[in-house]
């Protein structure tokens, strides 16, 4: 029996000497979270986070591009307008944006603590809701400038995945909406308890690269040329919510929210899907009609 007991103990031994050698060998090869300082500046009591500054510069070089979108005689753009334009979708996305977090995401603790629906430095913005509050600030420019809606819309989305990167590498820096547990080389531990001690998909990244560069990219190139009348607007609906379904795979939905079906179905996917059918339907549309764009 002693015997066993010293071939087993020399066994279990072993075992864990080659668990504790994969994962150091794993931990050489992963990526290294940067764990940078949220707060990016601190001026007493007050706090900048580099959160509240990626939409900052998200509107910046919206603006700045859509300046150079706008060099066309032809267009009739002019500073101002384009001005009023930049304040329109700027305050359209971030009001839509935490309003569509309350609304689709948390909302029996807003309707428990109404007042936290302000406290917009504790986090909380959706996609959906702040492209609906861009819908309704281009209408409302529209009406202003007498600018139809749609070729007011083709005008202002390619410029608008350069927000959606940044903030997308704001929320990185703020170490939230990482992804599941993986393997991959480039998996990354985040400094959030309610993530762990695994290495899990950066999905943050993931969707900076999809929805921020390949998005504008794709549509900086299709808006070069004249094109029917919704076409960029329905370009962008179905690729955004193609971009982000497929992202939604390895993302870890909100704790409180979980997955909503199938064990694999999220808010998010939820969100995209009428987005992808109705770019679709646009874009269909946009080439019977032939409607060229005269923004």
């Amino acid at each position: 029996m002693t015997g066993v007991a010293s071939i087993s103990k020399n066994l279990w031994q072993s075992q864990i000497c080659f668990y504790q050698s994969c994962l150091l060998n794993y931990s050489l090869t992963m990526l290294r979270y940067p764990n940078i300082d949220p707060v990016a500046i601190h001026l007493g009591p007050l706090k900048v986070q580099w959160y509240g500054i990626s939409y900052i510069v998200g509107i910046i070089a919206g603006w700045w591009l859509l300046r150079r979108r706008s060099r066309d005689p032809h267009l009739g753009w002019t500073p101002e307008q384009l001005a009023d334009l930049t304040f329109y979708v700027a305050l359209g996305a971030v009001l839509g944006g935490r309003l569509g977090y309350v609304l689709f995401y948390n909302l029996p603790v807003y309707v428990h603590d109404p007042v936290s629906i302000f406290k917009v430095w504790q986090g909380g913005m959706s996609f959906h809701g702040g492209l609906l509050g861009t819908l309704a600030a281009v209408w409302l420019y529209g009406r202003k400038y007498a600018r139809p809606f749609f070729r007011v819309l083709d005008f202002v989305a390619p410029v608008v995945p350069i927000g959606l990167g940044a903030g997308r590498i704001g929320n990185f820096i703020n170490g939230e909406l990482w992804g599941a547990p993986t393997n991959l080389p480039w998996a990354m531990v985040f400094p959030d308890p309610r993530a762990g001690a695994l290495p899990r998909h950066p999905t943050q990244l993931y969707e900076a690269l999809l929805e921020g560069l390949v998005l504008f990219i794709i549509l900086w190139v299709f808006s070069a040329k004249p094109r029917p009348t919704m076409a960029i607007s329905g370009l962008f609906l179905v690729l955004y919510g193609c971009f982000r379904s497929a992202v939604e795979f390895v993302r870890v939905p909100d704790a409180h929210l979980g997955y909503l079906a199938f064990n694999w179905v999220t808010m998010g996917q939820v969100l995209s899907l009428p987005m992808i059918l109705l770019g679709g339907f646009m874009m269909i549309l946009a080439y019977r009609e032939r409607g060229w764009v005269g923004t």
